[in-house]
């Protein structure tokens, strides 16, 4: 009987867009290749591009793509319970290590399931810290001389304006990210990632060929500075605002529209008189047209009331979007010689009134006529706009250093601009959505979603940051960025926790969690009899870190034999690394299952075996060193039945008459324990 192992792999990212290309032409993709001349058959008359094409490139193009293919090899995320905050209950994750990394070690869990993503990169001013991605195609030679390349394998480098790869260092680290991103998108998802004007041409190129043109939403604009707060007076121009360009993933997103009073009559103050008969009646279309010249009728104003006129403008799309626009152009645009003439047009509209009065333009200074409408008999309380793209949120980036109760002052965003985010990605109406900010800072997302989740939602988050080493980064900041790290390193140093800028994401998260916590119960201690109380959201959080694997994923010695002897006797330092723990080896495998959030539950099944665990309540990893009878009877019997069981290969000794006996045994107990019922499950070994 043939045993599969659990993969090393975790992805096969180019073996997944095969199968996606499959989708689409199956004639195309033959036994897992693919053939190019089916597929342009598929295709039909094209055009292929030329050599001359409308494309951003860069130094290291090529390789930022192999980099975005590449699987991650031999790294796992750890779980740190002891930073941790109420990990029984909560959902929300907050993952230390190279984002990158982190992508990629999420991709089988959460591939197309973040409804969500925002990422707040570093601008590239000159001054900033970019992942130090270690690309093949570098130039070697040239880093070292510009001492760009880190000796140390640090995974940060300064991306100095000086150095001859400057926008393409940048560009080499964004657009791997950008592409694992958009895998772990949902269809209906959406991207909003803050920039300024030193790369968001670079980046808007980008995302069009990444997520695709079509998909770009809009670019909002926020202000975030007075015009008069100059701080440097030595720039030739003085920036009042940055950016955040909008991509969603598909088709499926559906943009979300601002509710606004429509209940309003204040722009009803007309009041048409006709002071005599009309000077003719004329047909137009198939209507009897009562004509009045200038002196056979009065449009006043008056006070706002229901039974009154509202002048609408007939210019732009207005043109062709309502009966009155269309009338207009296809009747009365055309006669000249008429202004200011007046138009009793009869059966159109939807108000109270039997007729529309339309007027032509006082003199031939005016392009566009109007018409005169009263109030809608239908209209609703409310209406749908558009949100505009542009924010003044000048007060509240001036304030967003006191939020938070941390000290960070490297680039936090407000919270009030993060939740009108989310109402734009339309989380507003998904209470169970996840979201995510792999570039996460000090945490503010975190603490936004914890806000925005006290409408009884229960929307996740997954914050990731890189665990930068602040005493490093003071030493290669300039004069500019050094009083804030060091204000950060004081801070850290008041609450005992070492220099690393993760402590202050998860010191956030910890007191922001409290703090809405204390608000909600302080409000409902003040409810009156039959008031709702509030619910305190997930103010948690589990940590997981990025660190080396904790499997030995290959048993064979290097002459291609089996250490039976070391299975036996010290089976864990056969099977695992050094200083490994359970509870990491059963995140490792968990990783490399698809659609497995890594919040889900973890309990160790102590009547079966104080080294057997049940992961989501549907995957059985056992670990123990020996498989009993008693053991497999025990498993058998769970109910429901797990999806998958994961056993140790050493546990059988290469001993394969235990191992098909053992397997005999299990499938024998499950289908008696079922019934008639068919139960379907899979077995795996590490």
């Amino acid at each position: 009987m043939d045993y599969p192992k659990v993969p090393q792999e975790i992805n096969n990212i180019v073996g997944d867009n095969v199968k996606l290309l499959a989708q689409l032409f199956p004639s195309a993709v033959k036994d897992g290749q693919v053939d190019l001349e089916a597929l342009k058959e598929e295709l039909g008359q094209f055009e292929e591009v030329d050599k001359e094409k409308y494309e951003l490139t860069w130094a290291g193009k090529q390789d930022a793509k192999k980099k975005a293919q590449e699987d991650v090899y031999n790294r796992t995320l750890n779980y740190i319970e002891s930073d941790s905050k109420n990990p029984e209950i909560t959902e929300n994750l907050y993952i230390e290590g190279d984002n990158l990394e982190v992508l990629k070690l999420l991709r089988q869990n959460y591939y197309g399931a973040i409804k969500m993503i925002y990422i707040d990169p570093p601008y590239n001013t000159g001054n900033d810290f970019v992942y130090n991605d270690n690309f093949a195609m570098s130039s070697k030679e040239s880093d070292i001389a510009e001492g760009t390349r880190d000796d140390e394998g640090n995974p940060l480098q300064r991306n100095q304006q000086s150095s001859n790869r400057y926008h393409a260092n940048w560009l080499n680290m964004m657009y791997p990210r950008l592409k694992i991103a958009k895998d772990l998108l949902k269809d209906d998802g959406v991207i909003f990632i803050s920039i300024d004007e030193n790369e968001i041409n670079a980046l808007k190129t980008i995302l069009d060929e990444i997520f695709g043109a079509g998909n770009f939403l809009t670019t909002l604009n926020i202000k975030l500075r007075h015009e008069d707060r100059i701080l440097k007076g030595d720039k030739d121009f003085h920036e009042v605002v940055e950016y955040c360009l909008i991509y969603k993933k598909g088709t499926d997103y559906t943009q979300i529209k601002r509710v606004a009073d429509n209940t309003s009559i204040e722009d009803y103050i007309y009041e048409i008189i006709e002071i005599s008969e009309p000077e003719k009646i004329i047909k137009l279309g198939n209507k009897d047209v009562a004509v009045f010249n200038p002196n056979q009728y009065l449009a006043n104003k008056t006070n706002p009331k229901e039974t009154s006129l509202k002048k609408v403008n007939i210019r732009g799309t207005l043109k062709d979007g309502n009966s009155s626009g269309r009338f207009y152009m296809n009747y009365l645009d055309s006669i000249t010689d008429d202004f200011g003439y007046l138009y009793k047009v009869p059966d159109i509209g939807d108000d109270i009134f039997d007729y529309r009065y339309f007027v032509k333009p006082s003199s031939e200074k005016f392009l566009n006529g109007s018409y005169f409408q009263g109030v809608p008999v239908n209209r609703s309380d409310t209406k749908e706009l558009p949100y505009p793209n542009f924010l003044d949120m000048v007060n509240e980036f001036n304030n967003v250093g006191y939020e938070g109760d941390v000290v960070f002052r490297n680039g936090k965003k407000p919270i009030s601009f993060l939740l009108h985010l989310m109402k734009l990605a339309g989380i507003e109406n998904e209470k169970q959505c996840i979201c995510l900010d792999f570039f996460s800072g000090s945490a503010s997302f975190g603490e936004a979603m914890m806000k925005f989740n006290q409408d009884g939602g229960k929307r996740k988050f997954i914050c990731v940051q890189i665990p930068e080493n602040l005493d490093k980064s003071l030493d290669l900041a300039d004069n500019n960025t050094k009083p804030s790290i060091s204000a950060s390193i004081t801070f850290l140093d008041s609450i005992k926790k070492p220099h690393i800028l993760t402590e202050i994401g998860k010191e956030r998260l910890r007191r922001s969690g409290e703090k809405i916590k204390q608000e909600i119960e302080a409000a409902n201690a003040m409810l009156k009899i039959g008031e709702e109380p509030t619910q305190v959201p997930d103010i948690g959080f589990k940590v997981f870190r990025t660190a080396d694997t904790n499997i030995k994923w290959n048993l064979y010695n290097s002459l291609g034999q089996l250490d039976t002897s070391a299975m036996t006797h010290t089976p864990d330092l056969a099977d695992f690394t050094m200083g490994f723990n359970d509870i990491d080896v059963v995140y490792e495998v968990m990783l490399r299952q698809k659609d497995v959030p890594l919040s889900s539950t973890l309990e160790t099944l102590t009547d079966i075996g104080s080294r057997t665990y049940l992961y989501g309540s549907a995957y059985l990893v056992c670990l123990e060193t020996e498989i009993t009878e008693e053991l497999i009877d025990k498993l058998a019997t769970l109910d429901p039945l797990p999806i998958k069981f994961v056993f140790r290969d050493s546990a059988f000794k290469d001993d394969i008459n235990l191992k098909d006996e053992t397997f005999r045994r299990l499938k024998n107990l499950i289908e008696r324990n079922s019934g008639l019922e068919k139960k379907s499950y899979t077995v795996e070994f590490i």
